[in-house]
């Protein structure tokens, strides 16, 4: 019998957890898969994702549609789609013993509601399939040999490998890039993606844990335009309108120090000059009612208070004595109202970057290195990353799949 062919997996979360598996089902008893994990915690993030529960994918069933969900990446991932997408991730995780189910936004959680079946799912997997994992160890460098590649581990011992998979995620810290960059890989610098705004503003103080369903989220000066809930939280905006756009914006915001205009549209589809013609009928037919225990707009009450302070009118005021400046003034506040962002904070523990190896240098077929045959990457190490609501753990199982199947080979 040939000696088994020995596939090293850097990385202990969802792709790195995805990848092996997907190895080492197709090799089974023709090779060895041996998964390095330099924390003692594995799958750290599954765990953590979603408030608990595990956002495991998203119910975009099209791969056009399905690519508009990530601000770098989407070209490249198109085809990779056409092979693994969320319906066979769904499938996967079906076939492992885990239901799952859709909410209304078309995130998918399982059943359970509970990151930990995902967790048991992925580590019962692996244990089925003989991956070894070994934890709290580090991989500190690696070097290409005629057999493939040799790895030189924290604890000053050596393990050899046919074929290497990265999937070490996205942040500065992380081995995986500097391992690609000694092989000639170029690396886009990681900057945080997805994070909250801190904003110091009169109109927001106090009002922490206030949302307002559906609003339009723009950054004067770019071409960047968000919509969805928002959520007013103690040093700002949070919520998925604000994510999206520090997604789609990470790079420019980075490089703004953080500190720029947003422009908030509370009531869409309103423009000003709708709902000026609007706030024009209501001041007709309830002129005695009181502008701030009368409004004619879907908003929290005390966020309604505060652009009508914001306007310059006096609480009490009835809507007959709003002059026509006032009420401008007002519509201004409800469809442009503009905050300056001075900081961001990080979304929960969900960690996401973007920057990682250069697309360009990896076949997305096989996620193998255009410069190294036989090195793999897989999930966040790649300058890939996706929208909140389940679009980064998806590309974590396409690319993992994808990487351990063509290591396989």
């Amino acid at each position: 019998m040939s000696t088994p062919r020995p596939v090293a997996v850097v990385g202990g979360g969802a792709a790195g957890f995805f990848a092996a598996i997907a190895c080492a089902e197709k090799l089974g008893r023709r090779g060895v898969v041996t998964l390095f994990e330099a924390t003692p915690h594995l799958l750290a993030k599954v765990r953590v994702s979603g408030g608990g529960r595990c956002n495991v994918t998203h119910n975009c069933f099209e791969p056009t549609e399905l690519v508009k969900k990530y601000p770098r990446g989407g070209r490249e991932l198109l085809g990779a789609f056409h092979r693994f997408q969320p319906r066979d991730t769904i499938a996967w995780f079906a076939e492992r013993g885990v239901g799952t189910k859709t909410e209304e936004d078309g995130r998918m959680f399982p059943v359970t509601d509970d990151s930990g079946t995902i967790v048991d799912c992925l580590q019962a997997a692996a244990n089925r399939s003989f991956v070894r994992i070994r934890v709290q160890t580090a991989v500190k460098k690696v070097e290409r040999t005629d057999a493939g590649f040799t790895l030189h581990l924290g604890d000053g011992t050596t393990h050899l490998a046919e074929k290497l998979i990265i999937a070490t995620g996205g942040n500065k810290a992380s081995g995986g890039l500097a391992i690609a960059e000694a092989f000639g890989h170029s690396i886009v610098a990681p900057v945080p993606s997805l994070f909250t705004f801190h904003i110091k503003d009169p109109r927001l103080t106090d009002l922490s844990g206030v949302s307002v369903e559906h609003v339009a989220v723009t950054a004067p000066g770019t071409k960047l335009k968000t919509d969805g809930p928002i959520l007013v939280t103690h040093w700002g905006l949070s919520g998925p309108a604000i994510l999206k756009l520090s997604a789609w914006g990470a790079r420019g915001f980075a490089e703004a120090g953080y500190k720029f205009p947003i422009q908030v549209n509370w009531v869409p589809p309103h423009t000003r000059e709708t709902l000026l013609k609007e706030l024009g009928h209501v001041r007709e037919q309830n002129a005695r009612k009181q502008l701030t225990t009368f409004s004619p707009v879907a908003m929290p009450q005390r966020l309604w208070e505060r652009f009508v302070a914001a306007a310059g009118i006096a609480a009490t005021t009835p809507w007959a004595h709003v002059s026509n400046p006032a009420l401008q003034t007002l519509a201004t506040q409800l469809t442009a109202a503009t905050f300056e962002v001075d900081g961001k904070s990080l979304f929960k523990d969900e960690f996401v970057t973007c920057g990682g190896v250069k697309l360009s240098e990896v076949d997305f077929k096989t996620m193998e290195s255009r410069l190294c045959p036989g090195l793999h990457f897989a999930g966040e190490v790649l300058d890939v990353d996706g929208v909140t609501g389940g679009f980064n753990f998806q590309n974590a199982w396409t690319t993992g799949w994808l990487a351990g199947h063509a290591a396989a080979e």
